[in-house]
């Protein structure tokens, strides 16, 4: 799969970068194509499939980053770096206006439409997960990086069904809330063409940036996504989609 992604893109990373990132970015569309054609998922189902997403970012986060950041720097920045991504992502939770369907609103308040507070949340998710794609293929370390982007692909699904199944149960077009949803992963493509060009000018930040891209994705999904899996009693589909989440990028990681 390597030397097939070197000749289709001619060795140039930064493009290999941005494209994976299009393409995690349209897998939140694709995630939201069933609200074209039902109003109705259930809750559990859909708890069981963000628990999923959960389990897919935290094994990515592990295999994709934290260990090739060890490798490539050692301990310390590997540290440093998720603390660092950490509380980054901390400090946007809490100066962003924002708002979740099933949290409700977070940060300061804000006179904008709920729908942008919508937006400014999923882009808090989804810029770490770009930054983290860009960064992978920014490291050169190809096969790591297919895994990544596959684990963001899959986890952006549920999201982006997350997304858009509540704006259609407000009386939105099935066409518009798709288009929302579709619009909240276009974050990643700007997250990972500044990811893969700042490792690829500055190579020496690569550890750092993996384990920064390391500690973002850990906050996003302890602070937000599986808090949401067990606010409306689903609790044990939750903590198994994380689990079969976990497993099955553990699986596509050592395969690919």
């Amino acid at each position: 799969m390597e030397h097939l992604l070197l000749r289709w893109f001619g060795g140039n990373v930064i493009l290999m970068g941005v494209v994976a990132t299009v393409l995690t970015g349209l897998a939140t569309g694709l995630g939201a194509l069933p609200v074209l054609f039902t109003r109705r998922v259930s809750e559990r189902l859909l708890d069981a499939l963000m628990g999923f997403a959960a389990g897919v970012m935290l094994a990515a986060t592990a295999f994709s980053l934290i260990v090739p950041a060890i490798e490539l720097g050692g301990v310390f920045p590997a540290v440093v770096g998720i603390l660092i991504g950490a509380v980054f992502l901390a400090v946007l939770d809490h100066t962003l206006p924002h708002t979740h369907f099933i949290k409700g609103a977070e940060g300061p308040k804000s006179a904008l439409r709920r729908v942008w507070l919508l937006i400014i949340a999923i882009t808090l998710h989804n810029f770490p997960e770009g930054l983290a794609v860009g960064i992978g293929f920014g490291s050169g370390r190809l096969s790591e990086a297919l895994a990544l982007m596959v684990a963001i692909g899959l986890q952006n699904m549920p999201e982006g069904l997350a997304v858009a199944l509540p704006l259609v149960r407000e009386r939105w077009p099935s066409g518009r809330a798709l288009l929302y949803a579709l619009g909240s992963g276009m974050a990643e493509p700007i997250a990972g063409l500044v990811g893969v060009l700042l490792v690829t000018v500055m190579h020496a930040l690569l550890p750092w940036g993996l384990a920064f891209a390391a500690g973002a994705m850990l906050y996003v999904v302890s602070d937000e996504i599986i808090p949401e899996t067990h606010s409306r009693g689903y609790e044990m589909e939750g903590t198994w989609g994380v689990i079969v989440g976990f497993v099955v990028m553990m699986i596509l990681d050592n395969a690919l």
